[in-house]
């Protein structure tokens, strides 16, 4: 099977995808390698709030504004452990540079300077990642699981939650509402 780096890609589940984590998922690819592939699905909100989060990891926030932060579910793995995706880079414990402008930190260190506002200037809280062993998101994609276009950070940051998949679908000039739950080979 050819090589593929899909690092700063975003993932399209297409219209028949059968797995519930995955239905009308967008997901934004962190890493793919030879071991396999961490995405984060960036338009799946919980009912959870960035300041509930922070309290339940003992930080107290600075003021109410973290109310209307929506935490969200970025994937089936590690449900319990927190992920934040977020830009500018900066300077954390523990984070993937997954590009020049976007980092994905796993350490308690950024959440403590979001917290007193000393955080990234625009990030992504979810709960769980989006993982593929070796080869198996090669295998999904020859299945016709996913459509593929380059990540634009607007869309992670930017545009609403609701509105991601439709702000993805867009940079390939294709409506959601056009796709065929069925795929053909030519």
């Amino acid at each position: 099977m050819q090589k593929m780096n899909l690092t700063h890609h975003f993932l399209i589940a297409m219209p028949a995808m059968a797995d519930p984590h995955f239905t009308r998922t967008l997901t934004f690819i962190c890493e793919h390698n030879d071991q396999g592939a961490l995405g984060i699905v960036i338009n799946r909100p919980t009912e959870m709030n960035l300041q509930t989060l922070l309290e339940q990891v003992s930080i107290p926030p600075a003021g109410e504004a973290f109310k209307s932060i929506r935490v969200h579910f970025g994937g089936p793995v590690q449900v319990d452990r927190g992920f934040v995706l977020h830009t500018p880079l900066g300077q954390w414990q523990s984070t993937l540079a997954v590009s020049s402008e976007i980092g994905l930190t796993t350490s308690k260190d950024i959440l403590q300077a979001v917290a007193r506002g000393d955080g990234p200037g625009k990030l992504l809280v979810t709960l769980g990642y989006a993982g593929w062993a070796p080869g198996q998101l090669e295998h999904e994609l020859a299945q016709n699981a996913w459509l593929t276009v380059q990540a634009k950070p607007e869309v992670i940051f930017d545009v609403t939650a609701e509105q991601r998949l439709s702000a993805a679908m867009g940079l390939l000039g294709i409506d959601f509402a056009s796709l065929s739950e069925q795929a053909g080979r030519a």
